[in-house]
């Protein structure tokens, strides 16, 4: 192999050997049955064999594994011990003489389909019943299992993608690094490498045809792989490891640049659970707290009480601290069965996140509702903001709700362009804003982010983004009265709270545009931290106009790099 370049999502620089993860079993052909006079008692055995040795070998794996690893792969255990799957396989080859792999693949169908009718948990059940009927398939051909490979020595993870499930076995003291071919900056491979602090690159054409065992270097932030590396590249990797032994730490109070100036540092948390560990991890308070978990999967809507639980659960992390809370954010990836249109053709710019209340009004009333509830319950400070926010007319009827709720500070999420360049008119009537990057970067560049074929086209260093950053921050210093307003002194203070700014590099552009607060996962508060403590206010502002100048996003964030000789001390 020479050099193959993806898009980079999480920061690092790494040598170690490759392990490349086994493709998805696929489906055994429909109509594969038994040969003529082939005895089908010996082959519906085969099918008890199977799973007791998948059962086996997820059992041997639980026991090396620890937390919610250990408590998924001892869950799928028992679903491969379950002979409601194997007793209906081997059904099928007794009574239409399929194959024991067509039969389990069938079956399996049958399976799912079922508990997906029951709904709530056992419907997540389904998905548990596909991967054990995957491994159990698998075994019956003499093929690896799926799922990351078992190792006890240091390796770099080469997949095509990784399934949620397949998360929840890694353990990042052993996989050093991971590359897709497939999947987007946004992807849930991406999220999970920058939540653990793993090295990643993803949408790496061909990367997964790298045979087992290749010793490569992965460098994280420019989104490279290779097995070309020298001397230079070895003390960057031993920079990157004495970086894991001897972690950078943030003390809380924001980060300080070099010539005083400070900026809250604030984490994006989706429950009470993340939300105790931003506190542990000393955040200055949420900047994005997403609602979503107390609607998704869910057939109705749940009630204000169990929402106000809920919410109070993680604004008592935070005692006299900002709380930025986001509506519901339903549609596009988070369709709800009670809320948006499953048969939009194009969901992404369909009724989602605030729109939908522009039909269903008293979804947003009764959240807004439990959301006053819980602040009254506890010390935080909430803020409260509607995503897919688009004109003055949107902004001001969102305020409006908010404001007949009891909210006190009411803001709106910049994700569209056209939010972004009238934010002058839009901060004229909402407290403060907040940029959701990973949104913003999709409708600018109109490429769904959803889509790893247009994962270039979705990264935050494009510069027409980070324009309209620019555009954002001055139209809310323009409505607030005063130019020259930063940090939490702003009347209208513009938060950024997309994945952007857990990038220590373009953290320093970011506030260079005039962003007043950056919000990312509590693993990059430490990092961000460390980088903007060199550089002063007057810095940030030259490197975000290199930024926004560069005719590409690549050649953008070379040249800021360049200007930040930290980030190779510190091995970023």
């Amino acid at each position: 192999m020479n050099e193959y370049t993806g898009v980079a999502v999480s920061a690092g620089r790494v040598i170690d050997p490759v392990k490349v993860m086994a493709p998805s079993v696929a489906e055994p052909e429909r109509g594969e049955v038994l040969a003529e006079g082939e005895a089908r008692e010996k082959e519906a055995s085969r099918i008890a064999e199977a799973a007791a040795a998948v059962r086996a070998d997820l059992e041997a794996r639980a026991e090396r594994a620890s937390g919610d690893g250990q408590a998924v792969l001892e869950a799928t255990a028992q679903m491969a011990a379950d002979p409601t799957l194997t007793t209906s396989a081997e059904q099928l080859v007794r009574t239409a003489g399929m194959s024991a792999e067509r039969a389990v693949w069938e079956a399996g169908d049958q399976v799912a389909t079922m508990l997906e009718g029951l709904g709530g948990y056992m419907a997540e059940r389904s998905s548990d019943v596909k991967d054990v009927r995957a491994r159990i398939v698998a075994q019956l051909r003499g093929e690896e299992a799926p799922g990351i490979p078992f190792s006890e020595e240091r390796f770099i993870l080469v997949a095509q993608d990784l399934a949620p499930a397949d998360t929840a076995t890694l353990d990042p003291s052993i996989v050093s690094a991971l590359v897709t071919s497939d999947g987007g900056p946004q992807s849930h491979t991406a999220i999970l490498a920058r939540q653990l602090g793993i090295p990643a690159v993803v949408a790496a054409k061909g990367v997964d045809e790298i045979e087992q065992g290749t010793v490569v270097y992965v460098d994280g932030a420019a989104g490279t792989v290779t097995s070309e590396f020298g001397e230079r590249e070895r003390e960057l990797s031993a920079a990157w490891y004495e970086l894991l032994k001897n972690p950078l730490t943030y003390e809380g109070g924001g980060a300080e640049l070099s010539d005083g100036t400070r900026v809250p540092l604030l984490a994006n948390v989706g429950s009470a659970k993340d939300a105790a560990l931003a506190a542990e991890a000393n955040a200055d308070g949420v900047g994005l707290f997403r609602t979503e978990f107390c609607f998704l999967d869910r057939e109705e809507e749940p009630s204000v009480e169990e929402q106000a639980e809920a919410y109070a659960g993680v604004l008592r992390q935070f005692p006299g601290k900002k709380v930025v809370i986001r509506t519901i954010d339903a549609g596009a990836d988070k369709p709800l069965p009670f809320l948006t249109d499953a048969e939009e053709p194009n969901p992404a710019l369909g009724v989602r996140a605030y729109r939908t209340s522009w039909e269903k009004r008293s979804v947003l009333e009764n959240q807004l509702k439990a959301i006053v509830k819980a602040s009254a319950e506890t010390d935080a400070e909430p803020w409260v903001m509607a995503p897919m926010i688009s004109t003055l007319e949107d902004t001001e009827d969102f305020v409006a709700i908010a404001r007949e709720a009891g909210v006190k500070h009411a803001g709106i999420m910049v994700e569209t362009p056209s939010a972004a360049l009238t934010s002058d008119h839009l901060m004229g009537v909402a407290d403060f804003a907040s940029i959701g990057t990973n949104d913003l970067a999709q409708y600018t560049m109109a490429a769904d982010r959803m889509l790893g074929a247009l994962a270039k086209l979705n990264d935050p260093w494009q510069p027409a983004v980070l324009a309209l950053v620019g555009a954002t921050a001055t139209g809310a210093r323009v409505a607030g009265g005063d130019l020259e307003a930063f940090g939490d002194g702003a009347n209208k203070p513009v938060g950024v709270c997309g994945e952007a700014a857990g990038d220590p590099a373009l953290a320093v552009v970011l506030v260079g545009l005039g962003v007043n607060s950056l919000s990312m996962t509590p693993r990059s508060l430490p990092a961000v931290a460390k980088v903007l403590s060199t550089v002063s206010l007057e810095q940030t502002r030259e490197l975000a106009r290199i930024a926004v100048s560069a005719p590409t996003a690549a050649e953008g964030k070379r040249a800021v790099r360049e200007q930040l000789p930290i980030l190779e001390e510190i091995g970023l």
